[in-house]
């Protein structure tokens, strides 16, 4: 089984029309489909034709309300805060970022990013899906000594070693791939990444 999982298109059409045109079991928009929360429509036209495997969580730039709406009116599943089992795994998605100075849509404390993930603690094998990066890794950094993730995100990655982990949020690191202990890290960016579930569980 394969997952597409994707993130921070921001109203780009043909980015997102690539990534449709890509074959996979479900596919995974990990936040930021669009720029403060201004066209969603437009984006879920794109999405439909791929609606009943789409999972979509809301980025900084969107809300949860906003994207449980844009959810049902398309068809699509909102994954904010939920684990779905697929092909053998655990799949579990928590959108928003911590604080920025912006005062997007979707953003938690890092309090709240720690609790909404203690859902998702016990179950393996994970993949874990958010918005936000982890502190301080090869995931978030702007530039040298400039990290915008977040540290409850990385505290839950070393305690609950979930098999592999995506998120967006920072467009620099876009594509960038680490390892942080067992886990895998990927920025799936408006590029994506095709995981197959099936080397996960061999």
């Amino acid at each position: 089984m394969k997952l597409l999982v994707f993130s921070d298109i921001h109203n780009d059409k043909r980015a997102l029309e690539r990534l449709m045109a890509t074959e996979a079991d479900a596919y995974v928009c990990a936040g930021d489909l669009v720029s403060w929360a201004r066209g969603l429509d437009a984006m879920g036209e794109i999405l439909k034709a791929r609606a009943e495997r789409m999972y979509v969580l809301p980025g900084n730039h969107e809300s949860e309300a906003e994207i449980a709406a844009f959810c049902a009116r398309f068809g699509f599943t909102a994954l904010h805060g939920k684990a779905v089992a697929m092909g053998g795994v655990q799949v579990a998605g928590l959108g928003y970022s911590n604080r920025t100075p912006f005062n997007t849509p979707g953003e938690y404390s890092e309090e709240e990013l720690g609790q909404r993930l203690e859902a998702f603690a016990g179950l393996q094998p994970l993949v874990l899906i958010c918005h936000c990066p982890p502190k301080d890794t090869p995931l978030d950094g702007v530039k040298e000594g400039a990290h915008f993730g977040s540290p409850a995100i990385r505290k839950f990655i070393e305690t609950h070693a979930p098999v592999r982990f995506f998120s967006g949020h920072i467009h620099e690191t876009e594509g960038v791939e680490c390892d942080m202990g067992p886990t895998r890290g990927v920025n799936a960016g408006r590029r994506g990444y095709l995981l197959d579930l099936a080397k996960l569980t061999v």
